[in-house]
């Protein structure tokens, strides 16, 4: 179930995004400020943080984090997993480091630095030659400090897609349509505010660890098809006019990967032939740099799942806690839900 944005809001619809002429169209930039940092994030501001803490009623409280060594070898091509070190000043004492620390290997945070729209650059027009260590323009940091603390809703598409149709191929990296998505909100009776985040369940995780075999974990930085949203342009009108502040999903990037061939999301060259970007026509592109939306991955969500349909209720109040670092671009998610 979905409600529509209260008629109160002072915020335009998705249409009237596309529409505008003072800025990318289908962007919200300026929507917030000409100076904004937290992109879809103010909608937290729609939300009574108080009637969101009415979601904590059964007094269980969920990490969705993975272990730092849950994932091995790396999904992504750029990405290492990190080298942990420990030493010692007296045999009574322990200090340690890390090196190759990606923050965003394992469960993460896509903060506001990390994608832009190749056509337009960053959300709010943010210059991103200036995006180096210690400076402030869309920095993670900014996440931490608001703080992120709302009413989430979990959509459990693989236990839905398992009992109404057929189980998602995470083999081949299915794309799942929006039509999926409010279809299994209403298979579990639950109605979307604005405000809340969102936390989709595709059952990825749970195939990674439990059912997929040692080689196809092996090729996954190599031979990436991976499980998620269908790139169409009714997605992000969809999160928009809902008024959702953010989405993490248990995948590898909240949407498929690659883009599929319909995606509507191509830049100019990629659409008159220029090819090679590995990037090219995913939704990112519109979510995070249009949108200003931040995203979460391979966030653990089974455990919350399972307690979720156990009492057949999907929403939680969530707590998210981005590294404060300066210059940041993402982060380790450092999510609790509690219920």
């Amino acid at each position: 179930m979905t409600s529509s944005a209260s008629t109160t809001d002072p915020y335009p619809s998705y249409n009237e995004l596309l529409d505008r002429r003072d800025g990318p169209p289908g962007s919200s930039w300026g929507v917030f400020g000409a100076d904004d940092q937290l992109g879809t994030l103010n909608f937290l501001r729609l939300a009574d943080l108080t009637e969101s803490s009415m979601s904590v009623s059964a007094g269980q409280a969920f990490s969705l984090d993975l272990r730092s060594d849950s994932i091995s070898p790396s999904l992504a091509p750029t990405r290492e997993p990190l080298r942990h070190y420990i030493f010692q000043r007296t045999p009574f004492h322990r200090d340690e480091w890390l090196d190759g620390f990606y923050t965003q290997y394992g469960s993460q945070i896509d903060g506001l630095r990390h994608i832009a729209h190749p056509d337009h650059g960053f959300y709010n027009g943010a210059d991103g030659s200036t995006f180096l260590p210690g400076t402030e323009s869309l920095s993670i940091h900014h996440l931490a400090g608001l703080p992120v603390v709302g009413r989430a809703v979990l959509v459990d598409l693989d236990r839905f897609t398992c009992a109404t149709e057929a189980p998602l191929n995470h083999e081949s990296g299915q794309p799942v349509p929006l039509s999926t998505v409010t279809a299994a909100l209403d298979f579990q009776g639950t109605t979307v505010r604005p405000g809340d985040i969102l936390l989709l369940r595709f059952g990825w995780l749970d195939h990674y660890r439990n059912v997929g075999g040692p080689e196809w974990r092996a090729n996954l930085a190599t031979k990436q098809f991976h499980t998620g949203l269908l790139q169409t342009e009714d997605f992000p009108r969809w999160l928009w006019d809902q008024r959702i502040a953010m989405v993490a999903a248990d995948n590898f990037a909240v949407e498929c990967w690659p883009a599929q061939p319909t995606t509507p999301f191509r830049s100019v060259a990629e659409c008159q032939g220029e090819t090679g970007d590995p990037h090219a026509g995913i939704m990112h592109r519109s979510l995070i740099g249009l949108l200003g939306m931040p995203l979460g991955e391979l966030w653990d969500l089974d455990d919350l799942a399972a307690a979720c349909a156990a009492e057949g209720r999907y929403d939680c109040l969530l707590t998210v806690s981005p590294l404060p670092l300066v210059g940041g671009v993402g982060s380790p998610a450092n999510a609790t839900a509690v219920r």
